[in-house]
């Protein structure tokens, strides 16, 4: 079987819980190859992501390092059954792998929550605020490629906007004042938020700039709960593109980061009448 030159996320995330599953067992590669009948090397592609696995051969994995944990591996099963192609596929070519990376997770995820201080998550963005989003960048993307980005954003929203899995959005009051596109687009952006939150489907809540306490970093980050705890991951964007992480302890940190939010935030009422206040006073900068 021909290895894989660029494995997708969700492969080597599969890859990187076999490996997880040999060490807690205590098992070197060159141990758990002589226990399956195989070359240390294909332990190796395995856990990288470069070769895929059956169905079989995972449960092969799972008994010879004693894994009790049925839940983890029926879920590991599921991810490398066979998949139909998701609606991010056809961007392929066009985006880079971080964009079809992020929404091959949100569409798989059993639960989404974001955290945002810099800026509107992708999630909600109104397609004025997303083209001022990425022509931001220096230099600025070429027309082409804006479009697609936006479209592809565009798309990413509708899927979960519409879709069925819970969405919790904790957005900083920094995020709602800091315009991009100028005090109308942010308006109508405002506005936007204020009807996701009215869907039933999303939940919006704002930390507003008198609280006494600023729970978590900085950055924008999304929470991605899968079918088990363990394979929960956790994506933050940055200057350089998106970066994720699936170690426990951080796992368990940034939990803990949504659990303070949940406490401190405004409730929804509130947060609706907060975002209101900031659009009336945007559409004052024009009217």
């Amino acid at each position: 079987m021909a290895l894989r030159p660029n494995p997708t996320l969700r492969q080597r995330r599969v890859g990187t819980e076999l490996r997880r599953m040999r060490e807690q067992a205590g098992l070197g590669g060159n141990q758990l190859a002589r226990e399956l009948g195989i070359h240390a090397a294909q332990v190796t592609q395995m856990e990288t992501g470069k070769s895929g696995i059956s169905v079989e051969r995972l449960r092969t994995i799972a008994a010879a390092c004693l894994c009790g944990n049925q839940p983890l591996i029926d879920a590991l099963a599921d991810m490398v059954s066979e998949r139909g192609k998701g609606w991010w596929e056809k961007y392929r070519g066009t985006l880079s792998t971080d964009f079809l990376e992020i929404a091959e997770l949100e569409a798989n995820a059993h639960s989404i929550s974001t955290w945002a201080t810099t800026y509107v998550p992708g999630l909600q963005q109104t397609e004025d605020y997303a083209a001022a989003m990425f022509s931001r960048f220096t230099p600025s993307p070429p027309s082409h490629d804006l479009d697609a980005r936006t479209s592809f954003r565009m798309q990413r929203k509708e899927a979960v906007r519409h879709g069925k899995t819970p969405y919790a959005s904790f957005i900083h009051e920094a995020a709602l004042r800091m315009q991009f596109g100028g005090p109308r687009v942010l308006a109508d952006q405002l506005n936007h938020l204020v009807d996701d939150s009215l869907t039933g489907r999303i939940s919006v809540r704002v930390v507003p700039f008198d609280l006494d306490t600023f729970p978590g970093g900085g950055e924008n980050i999304m929470f991605i709960e899968g079918p088990v705890p363990e394979l929960a991951t956790l994506q933050m964007d940055t200057a350089m593109g998106s970066m994720y992480f699936d170690a426990q302890p951080s796992l368990t940190r940034h939990r803990d980061v949504f659990a303070r939010l949940n406490s401190v935030a405004l409730s929804e009422p509130k947060s609706r009448e907060f975002i209101r206040s900031i659009e009336y006073e945007m559409r004052g900068k024009y009217a």
